[in-house]
């Protein structure tokens, strides 16, 4: 089935595309959401019309990406992970995880958006991730993952068993 998108729809494409369609995906999913409406020369006539306005949307959000892709260029993530003694890490670096950090620094940005070398980072070091703005448009992030200090972990628990015998003694008198 022909249809014009009325609003950008993931995986299909933006306002004002004209797409071809299972019937299925149309009748049962799209029509009823008011995301699409059916091809013919009286809808095609009046999305020609307001062709100006949806390239103006569009032009917004290009603007809106280049700037996004300048500030994330512009920016380092700095991730303190505990790691062994050799620099490999005991967890990961994950898509998820830059997501999160990113968002620390004010940047609302999926993590399906977020592309690691090699799908996770194993080790210490620097690295580069690449994320996917509007259209063609990829920032590539400069990623730091540091070894926490682990001579502060092992000693607050080992403060953290002393403090605990004598709570224990304190509470038996």
């Amino acid at each position: 089935m022909k249809v014009i998108l009325n609003v950008d729809v993931k995986h299909l494409g933006e306002e004002g595309d004209v797409k071809n369609v299972a019937n299925g995906y149309a009748r049962n999913y799209l029509l009823p959401r008011n995301l699409v409406v059916v091809y013919n020369e009286t809808t095609a006539a009046l999305f020609e019309a307001r062709k100006a306005e949806i390239e103006a949307r569009k032009e917004v959000k290009r603007q809106n990406a280049r700037s996004l892709k300048e500030k994330l260029e512009s920016t380092e993530i700095v991730l303190e992970m505990p790691a062994g003694a050799n620099g490999k890490l005991f967890g990961a670096v994950t898509s998820t995880v830059l997501a999160e950090a990113l968002a620390k620094l004010g940047f609302e940005i999926e993590r399906k958006r977020i592309e690691i070398p090699g799908l996770s980072i194993k080790s210490v070091g620097n690295y580069h991730a690449t994320v996917k703005l509007y259209e063609s448009a990829v920032a590539e992030v400069k990623v730091v993952v540091k070894a926490q200090d682990r001579d502060d972990s092992v000693s607050e628990k080992v403060e953290d068993k002393k403090e605990a015998p004598a709570a224990e003694e304190s509470k038996a008198e």
